[in-house]
């Protein structure tokens, strides 16, 4: 029987719904074995009923001068002696894990300097993160990587009152990155026009952007605004019910296109969506260097084009 499998993916939102493309991998490789997520308290809940993992330890990730946080990581790191650890958050924090193994350690992919299965490619850093993943896994023996896939996530959506044709717009974004949103009355202008050919405009953000949704939400009399009212899970079921999908650079919007619903995301150049694009069978890009510059007009034809 084999020995347990640690994975490490601590976040963000994009980065962890790419990463099931590689959870995926990893149990068909390791069929048999317990598999063990590493990550952050807030996307404990998001994977619970993921079919690649048996169970999700939360890593309060503490500081390096907090020696009790430092010592009760290690010791939660050791409750089990693992067969393989796959660090796939990559970073200086996820690699010096290695560090606080007990001797054997395990064997280790990641970028680590003595991991049994370093991954060294010089071009790591502008890869994107689906690519990523599969270099790093096939450094590990593991060749079978494909697409991100949320169809096992289920949440009961029947508080919405949702219409049986409905369109997900999706205005919002990190507030540090205005420059990453397109101009909320352009999605007022594209919200009206999508009403008027039949779909209704759902609109999709956290409580911070609330104001930018009400902003859009009185454009329009058919729009139901759902701001700070869906989980991660309820989102994902919002987008297999939805017929298109309209949205910025940004966490939602991996959501949607893994759920399989058509997306069209919106670029400027802030960001490279050859690193960053959300990834599903329909998935489309608009870019302009500066989204001001791309017109609710072009937008709408390319949105429609998806269904």
């Amino acid at each position: 029987m084999q020995r347990p499998i640690l994975i490490i993916k601590h976040g963000a939102l994009g980065d962890m719904v790419l990463a099931t493309a590689a959870f995926a991998a990893i149990r068909a490789h390791h069929p048999g074995a317990t598999i063990t997520l590493l990550t952050t308290r807030p996307y404990a809940a998001f994977f619970a009923a993921c079919p690649y993992v048996d169970e999700i330890w939360v890593d309060a990730k503490p500081k390096p001068y907090n020696l009790p946080g430092i010592f009760a990581l290690y010791r939660l790191l050791n409750r089990k002696r693992w067969e393989m650890v796959y660090d796939l958050q990559t970073s200086r924090r996820s690699s010096a894990y290695w560090w606080l193994f007990r001797r054997p350690r395990p064997a280790f992919s990641g970028v680590a300097r003595y991991a049994s299965h370093r991954y060294r490619d010089p071009d790591r850093h502008s890869l994107h993160a689906l690519e990523h993943d599969r270099r790093q896994l096939a450094v590990a023996g593991i060749t079978s990587a494909s697409w991100p896939d949320l169809s096992w996530m289920q949440a009961d959506i029947q508080e919405f009152h949702l219409p049986p044709c409905y369109a997900l717009l999706v205005p919002g974004g990190a507030a540090h990155r205005p420059e990453k949103r397109w101009p909320a009355a352009y999605f007022s202008t594209l919200a009206k026009a999508l009403g008027d050919r039949g779909l209704v405009p759902v609109l999709i953000g956290g409580t911070a952007e609330e104001y930018i949704l009400t902003e859009i939400q009185q454009s329009c009399e058919k729009i139901i605004n759902l701001s700070g009212r869906t989980s991660i899970q309820q989102l994902s079921m919002l987008a297999k019910g939805a017929l298109l999908s309209v949205g910025n650079d940004t966490g939602p919007m991996h959501v949607i296109a893994a759920s399989g619903c058509p997306s069209l995301v919106l670029f400027s150049a802030a960001s490279d969506p050859a690193r960053s694009a959300p990834q599903g069978e329909h998935v489309k890009i608009l870019r302009r260097e500066k989204l001001a510059d791309l017109s609710p007009e072009e937008v709408l034809e390319k949105a429609l084009s998806l269904v």
